[in-house]
């Protein structure tokens, strides 16, 4: 019988379009075998059971390790026998939703036969939910890739994002192109192995030049759109995030995050975790004014602030992983976005004119 062990949230408990790149990157699915199970490939008996599932992507989940019995890897000539305890961990492909070709602009930033890095902009929904059926980087995605998926996901040749970033934030995603090379990504991705960095402004002066936030994050109970760090290590999932200032603005900072894990909204989170939230980060507080004086003229610099950039400031910089192929290393930058760059030099002015005072 399967069974479902760890899935993404139900669509009503998402938060907008990021999930936990880590863990639930991955669905985990278990198996007991029948008393009266023939002795059978464990290749075949899989894919027996699987519908939704190719024989090909079964045999490289096992080739990659994603397959056990009984807690012991195997590999596909094992012969299944009665009782036996079966699970299997492959990349998460969203059923339901049926992916139309929309012709969306996208900013392409390397591709190759195998994969591809676009950089998305801030306000573009990453894939297709509750609310965004469409207009989303997935059917812009169809349409270049020249796919059309049903709601069952049955078509091989769609484009398979292999990790997400919000709605608001803008920067490099990566898309796979076939199955061996989402999974050797996604595994990229769960060990840890890929390097992430980002640019964000945050509110205050940081006291320290670089540091390591650590902190367990979970979804916070007043509030189910947000995530809070738990002091208490049995509560939510481990996350590091390394920050190094870049820019000291009066009252903001440029700061420069490299992701140690992959947790929903976790620079967000962290940041305001240590009293420096993002700048006009509505859901965590820094879409008011934190730090400068209480005058007037100041209030309307900072609204103008906001209007430049109607969104937390955090943009996905860079991404550097290993080919799954070639095993070549690729490192793909995109720069700062135009509405960033506006805020730090109006920040930047306002520095200056208060020297020249």
């Amino acid at each position: 019988m399967l069974k479902k062990e760890d899935t993404l949230l139900n669509e009503d408990e998402l938060v907008e379009d990021n999930f936990d790149e880590d863990v639930e990157m991955f669905e985990h699915f278990r198996f007991k075998v029948d008393k009266g199970q023939a002795l059978l490939r464990i290749d075949k008996f899989l894919t027996l059971r699987m519908e939704h599932t190719s024989r090909h992507k079964i045999q490289l989940a096992i080739k990659a390790n994603y397959v056990k019995v009984n807690d012991n890897v195997v590999k596909a000539n094992y012969k299944v026998k009665p009782l036996d305890i079966i699970t299997i961990s492959l990349p998460y492909e969203r059923r339901g939703f049926e992916i139309i070709p929309e012709d969306i602009p996208l900013d392409i930033r390397y591709e190759d036969d195998d994969l591809l890095v676009v950089n998305k902009p801030a306000g573009l929904v990453v894939h297709p939910g509750c609310g965004h059926y469409t207009g989303t980087l997935v059917n812009g995605l169809a349409f270049y890739l020249n796919i059309h998926q049903g709601p069952e996901g049955k078509d091989d040749g769609m484009g398979v994002l292999v990790h997400r970033i919000d709605k608001d934030t803008s920067g490099t995603l990566l898309v796979a192109k076939n199955d061996e090379t989402q999974l050797g990504l996604a595994k990229q991705f769960f060990d840890h192995s890929i390097d992430r960095k980002y640019i964000a402004i945050v509110w205050g002066d940081l006291e320290n030049d670089e540091g390591t936030i650590t902190g367990n994050l979970a979804r916070d109970p007043k509030d189910r759109l947000r995530f809070k760090v738990f002091e208490d290590p049995s509560i939510g999932k481990h996350a590091v995030t390394h920050y190094k200032v870049i820019e000291r603005l009066g009252y903001v900072t440029v700061v420069q995050c490299i992701l140690e894990t992959g947790r929903t909204h976790q620079i967000r989170v962290h940041m305001n975790y240590i009293g420096h939230p993002l700048f006009n980060d509505a859901r965590y507080g820094g879409d008011r004014i934190i730090k400068g004086p209480l005058y007037s003229k100041y209030r309307q610099f900072i609204d103008n602030c906001f209007a430049l950039c109607p969104r937390q400031a955090l943009h996905a910089k860079t991404l550097g992983f290993v080919h799954p192929k070639t095993k070549k290393y690729i490192k793909v930058e995109s720069e700062i976005p135009s509405d960033m760059i506006a805020v730090m030099d109006k920040f930047r002015n306002f520095i200056k004119s208060r020297q020249d005072i």
